[in-house]
């Protein structure tokens, strides 16, 4: 069977970041913990008579600003949550979290509830990187987050770390970069900054970096996360041994997932791979708490040529070599479909085929947006 995860949106954040294109909404003074959980159970129902539950491989609370929420409205949330589903015995349960100091006080709770993995946002560890980017947390409340964390319990950590900032030199990204791996995270999500539509950045873009400086920043920052034995394993992502994030393998890997919460997105497959969803829940959190308005805002059966699109558009992100019969046991379609394809793409120098599995090389992973146009319906 495939793996099955659990996403959930917590739509809210402090203030929105100029650079920020998800779905997140400034929060009101006085959050609706309560009806929000209480909806966020009632959206997991609905899915779960469309998309009957298999055990849940990995669960991750992302957002907006997850660790707004109290360490209350989170054990009414888990209390329901284990009441519909069977956890996996190793099931990996990922939180995201701001640096904000008030937040802080509640990771000795979240790690209680068995949230075993913890996402720190800190982008920067300098103080006026960290304004320019609209934070509301200093670079000594990103330290003390770190800390806070690894004294409520968290023994795996990732943090997020941005790069190709305004008016970052090399030297302040490799600084930033040696800052993260003094705290010695099990996991680094490091990417650099890019101008995403309908944010404050893309209407009004800051002086960044030239390509050339962020080339060799990026260059710079991968031999000394190789040195102090990080493996890339994603675009972004790095990890010490056995450390990936579980729930971000199996998007990678097109497992399934359900998606609950304000805007969120699910992928949900029949048990015999005839039927393969996409789902989509109401952005705005008014509307998705509105109990006059459907759950559901989008659901549309993925056509066959969209999986081979959908698959290679997430497996091309790794790093390791993918096995040929991933592709039919994910996707339920003839490996025939696909090597035409993949053939093709080798042609070009963006894989190498091999004779169970084939794998990106250092030229597809340049032009990563080329190699996946060739896979577009």
């Amino acid at each position: 069977m495939l793996p099955l995860s659990l996403y959930i949106h917590i739509p809210w954040c402090i203030q929105k970041c100029p650079y920020c294109d998800f779905n997140s909404h400034k929060s009101p003074d006085v959050l609706p913990e309560i009806h929000y959980v209480e909806t966020l159970l009632n959206d997991l129902d609905h899915d779960l008579n469309l998309f009957p539950a298999r055990p849940i491989h990995s669960i991750f609370i992302g957002g907006g600003t997850p660790s707004l929420l109290s360490e209350h409205a989170y054990a009414h949330l888990f209390e329901g949550l284990h009441q519909r589903l069977n956890f996996e015995a190793d099931i990996e349960i990922t939180l995201e979290a701001n640096p904000g100091s008030v937040e802080q006080t509640r990771f000795h709770g979240y790690r209680k509830l068995g949230i075993n993995r913890l996402s720190i946002g800190i982008q920067s560890f300098n103080s006026e990187h960290l304004k320019a980017l609209g934070r509301v947390h200093d670079d000594e409340e990103a330290h003390r987050a770190i800390i806070s964390a690894r004294a409520a319990g968290f023994d795996n950590i990732n943090l997020d770390l941005m790069h190709g900032l305004p008016n970052q030199s090399l030297e302040a990204g490799l600084t930033d970069l040696k800052t993260a791996l003094s705290y010695e995270p099990e996991h680094l999500s490091w990417y650099q900054l890019t101008l995403e539509p309908n944010t404050i950045f893309y209407k009004k873009p800051p002086m960044l970096p030239s390509d050339e400086a962020c080339d060799d920043l990026e260059q710079a920052g991968h031999r000394y996360l190789a040195d102090h034995h990080y493996k890339k394993y994603e675009i972004s992502a790095f990890c010490k041994a056995n450390k990936p994030s579980q729930h971000n393998l199996n998007y990678w890997q097109f497992g399934d997932y359900y998606g609950i919460g304000a805007g969120a997105h699910g992928k949900l497959s029949s048990l015999d791979l005839t039927h393969i969803h996409r789902t989509q829940k109401p952005r705005q959190p008014k509307d998705y708490m509105n109990p006059n308005k459907a759950f559901m805002s989008s659901k549309k059966r993925v056509t066959a040529a969209d999986l081979i699109f959908e698959f290679m558009l997430n497996a091309t992100r790794l790093e390791q070599a993918i096995p040929y019969m991933l592709f039919t046991e994910r996707t339920g379609l003839a490996l025939t479909a696909l090597m035409p394809l993949l053939k093709q793409a080798e042609q070009q120098g963006f894989l190498t085929l091999n004779q169970h599995d084939w794998r990106i090389t250092p030229f597809g992973r340049r032009f990563t947006n080329d190699l996946q146009s060739l896979f577009l319906p």
